[in-house]
């Protein structure tokens, strides 16, 4: 029986290993499901590829990530309006109900423009969610240890915006220095996604497991259990300096357990 708020991987959680070990390790340790992060892995970009690792392991694809990064702008097109469709039509065929997006980067303008009705658009035509996620700023070269800007338009927070599904990233939460409880309130019903992962409040991205930083991994969990949220939530967490595939077998079993313990699963 699949729980009611099921909990998956992100394929991002094993890298530098490839989109297949995530649906291997998510098997082996017990996940409801995975989400893929399309990027230069040439396996997450395949959807052959990734169906048949869906099959095989029986571990079903819930989200896709889209290729939102700096190092995925030329992934599936260099144009990100055709990355994006071409996102939903591969959460389509793979059976996903969710498609995280990142806001527009500032210098896309005429993406950026056009993005808010882009994602109303595709929601309406295929019936899957495009959640968009929040961000934090960055440093610049040159800027100084405290200078920091947005890279994304309008602003790092989609609720600025207004959407009908989000992703709240609690590692992006905590690099930005926002409050992820009072960003969940401002989202709303429209909180469609998670990304749990921790972070110490350090101004960079950690993805550290849930309980290790200062974030509100449990309590934003125990909210979800209680007040019919109906999405997924997605263990991202960096394990690239694990130093032996045991300790990264540890570290994402950990982040399991900590998430199914606060849902009360």
């Amino acid at each position: 029986m699949v729980p009611a708020i099921p909990v998956a991987l992100s394929t991002a959680s094993v890298w530098p290993l490839r989109a297949g070990e995530g649906f291997e390790l998510a098997a082996e340790l017990g996940y409801d499901g995975v989400e893929v992060m399309v990027w230069a892995d040439p396996e997450s970009q395949s959807i052959s590829a990734l169906r048949k690792r869906s099959r095989n392991t029986g571990v079903p694809v819930v989200s896709l990530h889209s290729p939102s990064l700096l190092i995925t702008q030329r992934v599936w097109s260099p144009d990100p309006v055709v990355r994006l469709r071409k996102s939903v039509d591969a959460a389509v065929e793979l059976g996903a109900s969710t498609v995280v997006v990142h806001p527009p980067f500032r210098w896309q303008r005429r993406y950026g423009d056009a993005f808010p009705e882009l994602v109303a658009e595709l929601e309406a035509d295929s019936g899957v969610d495009v959640a968009v996620e929040n961000m934090f700023k960055v440093r610049p070269p040159g800027a100084g240890r405290t200078g920091r800007v947005s890279a994304f338009r309008p602003s790092i927070d989609p609720t600025d915006v207004g959407y009908a599904h989000y992703t709240l990233d609690l590692s992006h939460a905590a690099a930005a220095g926002m409050d992820a409880l009072e960003l969940a309130d401002r989202m709303g019903a429209g909180l469609s996604h998670v990304h749990l992962s921790d972070g110490t409040g350090a101004p960079k991205d950690e993805h550290l497991v849930p309980g290790r930083g200062h974030q509100p991994c449990a309590a934003l969990l125990e909210r979800l259990a209680t007040t019919g949220y109906d999405g997924a939530v997605v263990l991202e967490i960096n394990t690239r300096s694990a130093r032996s595939p045991a300790r990264r077998v540890k570290d994402l079993a950990e982040a399991l357990l900590f998430t199914r313990l606060h849902l009360g699963q």
